[in-house]
Formats: C-alpha cells, structure tokens, sequence
C-alpha cells in the first residue's frame, strides 16, 4: 500500500484520532443513556456521526494550538 506525502499528517492524524476518539465516547454515552435497548446501535452510529462531524473540524485547528502549549512545559527529547 502507497502511503500519502508527509505534508498529508496534519489531516491524518486528527481524522484518525477524532475517528477513534468519537466513537468510544458516543458509544459509552449511547450505552449509558439509553442501555442496550433496540436500536441502541442507530442512536450510536447518528451520535457519533454527530460528534465527529465537530470534532473532526475542531481538532485541525486546536492540535497546533496543544502542540505549542506543550512544548512550552515539556523539553524535546534529547538526540
């Protein structure tokens, strides 16, 4: 498998890591609020649906942001 250009991570990995994020947390939400009653699945796959269609958008622009936070309280690793 061909992988993408190197200047592609800044919309891999929030893509990827909203993905997986939304999904847990919309299912233990779904699960939560309503058990495993019928069609709990539905409710999941439209409050996941939801939530990464937010948080997807918010995560491109709010990653640079953490990344500089953090970089101001933690050293780069050594070489």
């Amino acid at each position: 498998m061909q992988k993408l250009p190197p200047q592609y991570n800044a919309i891999a990995l929030p893509l990827v890591l909203t993905m997986l994020m939304t999904i847990v947390v919309s299912g233990i939400s779904t699960v939560m609020a309503l058990g495993f009653a019928g069609g709990w699945q539905v409710m999941w796959c439209k409050a996941w649906l939801l939530s990464w269609a937010i948080a997807f958008p918010t995560m491109v622009f709010v990653l640079p942001v953490a990344r500089r936070l953090v970089a101001r309280v933690v050293e780069p690793p050594r070489a």
